[in-house]
């Protein structure tokens, strides 16, 4: 029996862990569970930049068309991660597919969870530049040296 409770207890510890609400608000604020932890610019539903709460540009999100704007299978996001000065290329919509349609905040909340989940961000919205290392490794796919212009 105190095997089962003690399980129980983990579980849904666990369970509460991973139940973080992120929330782009009016006022130009990431909330984790209520508290800000950075600020944010829309520049349009394609671009944002985030902000830690001291005014430092950290990240730099953008949709990239790929300059075939009819065809969204090439279509991949940049992540800029100004601060650390690591870029990286990704089609994984997973990290910021929030459902279907466009609603580009609800996208950024899902991105920004990713990062969380994957400790690049931590709570207090500080970057944690090993794990921005490992999700370099797991996410980057150097789309841009190897697409072909002309």
């Amino acid at each position: 029996m105190k095997k089962l409770i003690a399980l129980l207890f983990v579980l849904s510890s666990t369970i509460g862990l991973q139940a973080q609400e992120v929330e782009l608000n009016k006022k130009d604020e990431v909330q984790l569970d209520g508290k800000t932890i950075l600020k944010y610019k829309k520049i349009n539903a394609r671009q944002y930049s985030f902000y830690s709460l001291e005014g430092d540009e950290i990240l730099y999100y953008k949709l990239d068309d790929n300059e075939t704007h009819q065809y969204i299978e090439d279509d991949f996001f940049i992540l800029n991660f100004l601060t650390a000065k690591k870029k990286v290329e990704t089609k994984n919509r997973s990290l910021v597919a929030s459902g279907l349609g466009m609603n580009s905040a609800k996208n950024m909340a899902k991105l920004i969870k990713a990062l969380l989940d994957e400790k690049v961000l931590d709570a207090d919205g500080k970057l944690n530049l090993d794990k921005l290392d490992t999700f370099y490794e797991k996410y980057h796919e150097n789309i841009t040296a190897r697409t072909v212009r002309y």
